[in-house]
């Protein structure tokens, strides 16, 4: 059977085996934490010092290949040392869209895999549009509940998880201890690969929603099933449609996510050690 072919008929021993992979690879019987680096996050990662080790992700099984610009396809692993404390951290540097056709497994294989390979912490940032004028380009928020509109689950069968503190309010409140700034907010999401039209985005916004991305609740809901505790960040990369008047481009989304990594990266080496 092909690493395809295990991916979708049998995602969770296709996930197994790519975390066996990861350890024999890295040389770290159990990894602590994993990041999941969406559009415009890559170079935050370099706050995070050198890493220990690096591959191209397809090289593990299950992997595919990275399709979507300001996504480099590597998996990365860290130690990251502070206050006596070393957490060994899974970097994956881009991911699987449910826009790009393939599924919902090959989108939520990282966690699965990093989940497997002991993350017990699973941090999940994106790019998104600010539904909320309160939330300006450029700035982090964290994402406090989502509405989900693609009817689309990693789970299936009798498989009944609770949803009700899927982002974790111990982890948000250890960030806004370090951060004040931070704010929280609702995120929808939006299968894309179109941006939102908007009369969508007056129907998210009354629906409740503050931030709007095509990412991040597939792989969100499918470390949760596993027993992971999850952060999720989201940059604000532009004002949603209809909000400025503007048009929207993928270019502009990578330029502000660059414009604020430094920052998050260095937020995150901080706070990552108070985690465990």
């Amino acid at each position: 059977m092909t690493s395809s072919e295990l991916l979708y008929s049998d995602p969770l021993a296709c996930a197994a085996a790519a975390a066996q992979e990861i350890i024999t690879r890295t040389g770290v019987a159990s990894h602590d934490v994993a990041l999941v680096m969406g559009s415009g996050w890559v170079s935050a990662v370099d706050a995070l010092g050198t890493p220990a080790y690096e591959c191209n992700a397809e090289e593990l099984t299950g992997f595919l290949p990275p399709t979507v610009e300001g996504h480099s396809g590597k998996v990365r692993s860290y130690v990251i040392e502070a206050d006596g404390k070393k957490v060994r951290a899974l970097v994956f540097l881009g991911r699987t869209h449910l826009y790009e056709g393939k599924g919902v497994e090959p989108v939520v294989h990282s966690v699965r895999a990093a989940v497997k390979a002991g993350c017990k912490v699973i941090i999940l940032t994106n790019a998104c549009g600010a539904i909320n004028t309160k939330f300006s380009v450029g700035q982090p928020v964290l994402i406090r509940d989502h509405i989900s509109l693609t009817a689309v689950s990693p789970l299936s069968g009798a498989t009944f998880v609770d949803l009700t503190d899927l982002y974790s309010k111990r982890i948000r409140e250890i960030l806004k201890r370090e951060d004040a700034t931070l704010d929280e907010g609702v995120y929808v999401h939006w299968r894309g690969p179109t941006y939102e039209t908007p009369a969508e985005i007056h129907m998210m916004r009354t629906m409740g929603g503050d931030l709007v991305g095509m990412s991040t609740v597939p792989e969100a809901i499918a470390a949760h099933a596993l027993g992971a505790e999850i952060l999720g960040i989201s940059l604000v990369t532009n004002a949603a449609a209809g909000v400025t008047g503007k048009k929207l481009n993928h270019e502009e989304v990578i330029a502000a996510g660059k414009a604020a990594a430094d920052r998050m990266g260095a937020l995150l080496k901080g706070v990552i050690p108070q985690l465990f």
